[in-house]
């Protein structure tokens, strides 16, 4: 009897470890592919930053200052230094002696950019504003204005003589930054943050950072997350085409659009090829081809190691680990990191499944980026391109409206793929597949003018858009889910305003327009107010209340701020404001 029972609990126990060898081993064959290594000195960085964790406590702990340090000697002495550190016996150095090692071997998290005054910039700039007719906000507007020259840095001789020393990547030409703890140029912000140059008539600023973004795609093939060395494993959606058509419109300068269409072709064949291109066969039997979010990366977050080593330490092994790192990182490549959109249980980070979901804002992002190059291509004569690039904007809204289209709701919706990694397999189209839920990302297709010449169509979304609830008082909640992430409700963000209102205001119903015209008011308003109380612009928005900033997430609110500041100047200028309409919170 005890060796039937033992014969049995070696069988279960061999069973056991047999599998967890094979699932080790099939997580090491997937997870060996699509993984971009980052450099040595980010990994040292990593460690110090864990090191003044457990140094320092978390009380005002913030991860990414450790991993934005430049070096005052190279990696080799610093890292001799570092390892002869004195360490207790749970292995932390003691405060003291790592105040010592940081002052002696590392520079000041800010210290690789410098300040430089716009060349563009004019405190007053002719015909600014001019649909501004109330006073008190053309005096704030002014102020906002003015920002742009707290935010304007370049890249330190010093980073370009020597960037191995560094996280920072050698741009050549001046950047705009968010602001606060975001001491780089980020992608995706630098649209808003162009709208709002525009609007300041700061051309050769704006062409400034599209030049360093193209030149980013130059050496990656894509533009990144931001320009750091440690984001150079995954992006942010892909909306530099629309920068330099904005820029275009404006100033009618062909060179730039020469300049910059090879890299813009570039671009878009990263993002439709290889693994995060996915084939979707509909109803009907048709394939269709959309794309995903994908980190290239298996790892922590470097800005971040210490929070998502602590995020993943509820689960079991490491090839869990592994698969949890990557889906973080995709949600940092999509801008909403975090979002209960991406978790599978919102309450559970862990559950967090972002590559696993074919979503609607980015693949709107792809059609107008075909839009786009397709109108760039017309400026300059290239026939060919125009004619590849309009099939493909027609491909990928035949794929939208099977795919992601929901009649019923009259909203697009994010779909769940199977579990699959293989960039070979071809899904099929269920409807319960679709998520159900209302967010603000699943308006973003009007912004692409997707419904400009299908009427019944257009006031469908409006309809669905103004029952969604997803409009607050202070503006448009990002969802209904209260998570404490800070894509999550009650959070509004600048990005998502801008792109509803302008899909609104060009959808050709008076309807939307009036309805564009009114979020427009709140988001001002609530700007304006929370600006007047604190004396600063802020990242996000509480859009339950008037003049209340945005919280959640794994940092504390930030200031500056880049993209805030962008939105509310475009949209100044697209709507004004009359002399008679209060500014303040009613």
């Amino acid at each position: 009897m005890y060796k039937s029972t033992f014969f049995v609990i070696f069988t279960l126990f061999m069973s056991f470890t047999a599998l967890n060898m094979i699932k080790a081993e099939t997580c090491t064959s997937i997870e060996k592919t699509h993984v971009i290594p980052t450099t040595s000195l980010v990994i040292f960085l990593e460690k110090v930053q864990e090191a003044a964790l457990q140094s320092y406590g978390r009380k005002g702990f913030d991860p990414k200052l450790y991993v934005d340090m430049p070096l005052k000697h190279n990696l080799s002495i610093t890292v001799e230094a570092f390892n002869k550190l004195p360490r207790s016996v749970n292995g932390s150095i003691p405060a003291h002696d790592l105040d010592v090692f940081l002052g002696k071997y590392l520079n000041g998290a800010d210290e690789d950019l410098v300040y430089v005054e716009p060349v563009d910039y004019v405190a007053e700039p002719e015909g600014f504003l001019p649909k501004v007719k109330n006073s008190e906000v053309r005096a704030w507007a002014l102020e906002v204005h003015s920002l742009w020259k707290n935010l304007s840095r370049k890249v330190s001789d010093k980073v370009l003589e020597k960037p191995e020393m560094y996280t920072l990547l050698p741009l050549k030409n001046p950047v705009i930054i968010p602001g606060s703890r975001f001491r780089e140029v980020y992608y995706w912000d630098s649209y808003w943050v162009i709208r709002g140059l525009l609007a300041s008539k700061m051309y050769e600023t704006a062409k400034g950072i599209v030049t360093n973004l193209v030149s980013l795609i130059d050496q990656f093939g894509y533009v990144l997350n931001g320009a750091r060395a440690y984001y150079s494993n995954r992006r942010q959606p892909p909306v530099l085409a629309a920068m330099i058509v904005e820029i275009y419109n404006r100033t009618g300068d062909l060179d730039l659009v020469r300049r910059s269409l090879p890299a813009l072709l570039k671009e878009y064949h990263f993002w439709n090829s290889g693994i995060h291109k996915v084939t979707i066969q509909d109803a009907q039997g048709s394939n269709h081809s959309l794309s995903r979010y994908y980190a290239m990366w298996n790892k922590p977050r470097p800005e971040s190691s210490t929070i998502d080593r602590e995020t993943a330490s509820k689960l079991p092994n490491i090839c869990e680990k592994r698969q949890l790192y990557r889906e973080l990182a995709s949600a940092a490549e999509s801008g909403w990191d975090f979002s209960s959109r991406w978790m599978r249980n919102e309450s559970d980070l862990t559950t967090t499944s972002t590559s696993s979901i074919l979503p609607v804002d980015l693949n709107a992002f792809l059609l107008k980026m075909e839009h786009d190059i397709a109108f760039l291509a017309n400026v300059i004569g290239e026939s060919s391109t125009v004619a590849r690039f309009t099939e493909a904007s027609q491909n990928r809204q035949k794929a939208m409206n099977r795919i992601l289209w929901n009649t019923e709701m009259g909203q697009w919706l994010d779909y769940w793929l199977g579990n699959s990694n293989t960039s070979e397999d071809i899904y099929k189209w269920e409807d319960l597949h679709q998520n159900k839920k209302s967010f603000a990302s699943n308006f973003v297709p009007l912004w692409t003018e997707l419904l400009n010449s299908d009427n019944i169509t257009a006031q469908k979304v409006v309809q669905s858009f103004k029952s969604s609830g997803l409009l607050q008082p202070a503006g448009i909640a990002v969802t209904f889910s209260n998570t404490g992430q800070q894509w999550d409700f009650p959070n509004g963000w600048p990005p998502l305003q801008h792109i509803i209102i302008e899909g609104l205001s060009r959808s050709g119903l008076e309807e939307a327009r009036a309805l564009a015209e009114d979020i427009a008011v709140r988001w001002i308003r609530t700007n304006y107010v929370a600006y007047k109380k604190t004396g600063a612009m802020h990242e996000k928005y509480d859009v339950t209340k008037c003049g209340a900033y945005g919280g959640g997430g794994e940092y504390v609110p930030q200031t500056g701020f880049g993209w805030a500041n962008g939105v509310v100047l475009a949209l100044l200028e697209e709507f004004g404001w009359p002399e008679d309409l209060k500014i303040d919170c009613y």
